[in-house]
């Protein structure tokens, strides 16, 4: 096994001349899982597409599990699962049918097929509703097993391209801890996320990109650091919220707002007591101070600088309101491997 399970260098892609990917270069380490976040239209979904084989790079090299993407598609697909928003299954299928179906398009024989199945039922927690129809199943259990038909052949490399979207906390939870056991299990895993508190308590280590470029990488913890290591939360009474948040301004403070509360990002703790006497010089009245360690919400909003951005990205084709849309890449990429050698990756 290579050091490396994803290798980038470089990597650019164009679309009619304007450059979707201008420049990406990371790695993410064999059995690890790396955290793409970036706000709307920043590259991550053109990342994936080249890294799965469905686009072809334009310049730079892409190599993953050891097989160049450009040079050796086909090992790439043979080495890969991908899981999407939207899952891939047939609904009038019981989830058993389901899996031993892929198990023989990706040939197996019956009884492989019907091992493996029962196996991956097992695993994702899915054995009480085996033999059910998939229309019955929650959203959580259909995103479980849409994970497991993806390796029903396993796989050591794992695309999951925002795979808790419309998920209850529940569920989501669900399928985090599906996602820790694959990454204990060896697996190197490349997770997009419209949520943030979801990448920073999965991934090892986390890119965020901008403009198809890489702005910032690292540990979660070592990202807020670069933000400024600690936040100080302020309540101010009523009336008296937007004078604190000018009289902090005035004083050279970032301040952000979250709800009742006015947030200052902070170097050292001692800086706590200067926005105190600060606001209490002015006669503001402080109802509570508190000091915590920045989220990684604030940390992605710092780097992109986007008031309005989200870390959700269609490359270009922004998303308004609440209620996510189909995006056609998780079937498009199953549909290109599949095309290529008749395998689900």
């Amino acid at each position: 096994m290579t050091q490396w399970g994803i290798e980038v260098e470089h990597l650019r892609k164009e679309f009619d001349g304007t450059a979707a990917v201008a420049d990406v270069s990371f790695t993410v380490g064999a059995g690890t899982l790396l955290g793409l976040l970036g706000p709307n239209g920043s590259g991550k979904t053109t990342i994936i597409n080249c890294l799965t084989t469905v686009l072809s790079p334009d310049g730079g090299r892409a190599v993953v599990d050891g097989c160049d993407v450009v040079r050796d598609p086909a090992q790439v697909r043979s080495r890969i699962a991908v899981t999407g928003q939207f899952a891939a299954l047939d609904e009038v299928l019981t989830g058993r049918d389901n899996l031993v179906l892929f198990g023989r398009l990706l040939r197996l024989s019956k009884g492989q097929a019907r091992e493996r199945a029962a196996e991956l039922l097992d695993r994702f927690a899915l054995g009480d509703a085996a033999d059910k129809q998939v229309r019955t199943y929650s959203g959580g259990m259909r995103r479980r097993l849409d994970l497991a038909a993806s390796l029903v052949v396993p796989r050591r490399v794992v695309f999951l391209d925002e795979p808790t979207t419309g998920l209850d906390p529940r569920s989501r939870e669900e399928l985090w801890q599906t996602i820790r056991q694959l990454r204990d299990d060896g697996a190197t895993i490349l997770l997009t996320s419209q949520y943030l508190e979801e990448v920073d308590r999965l991934a090892d280590r986390v890119v965020v990109i901008d403009a198809g470029r890489v702005i910032a990488e690292g540990t979660g913890d070592e990202l807020k650091e670069r933000v400024g290591g600690q936040v100080c939360e302020v309540t101010v009474p009523g009336a008296g919220r937007e004078a604190a948040r000018d009289a902090l301004r005035a004083a050279s403070r970032e301040v952000g707002e979250h709800g009742e509360l006015l947030v200052v990002p902070v170097t050292h703790p001692s800086q706590l007591v200067e926005i105190v006497r600060l606001l209490d010089d002015r006669g503001i009245e402080i109802d509570n101070v508190t000091l915590r360690r920045p989220s990684l919400d604030e940390v992605f909003f710092t780097l992109t600088g986007g008031a309005g951005a989200t870390p959700d990205d269609r490359d270009g084709a922004s998303r308004r309101g609440p209620t996510p849309q189909r995006d056609p890449t998780p079937d498009g990429v199953r549909g290109a491997a599949a095309g290529a050698d008749g395998r689900r990756s």
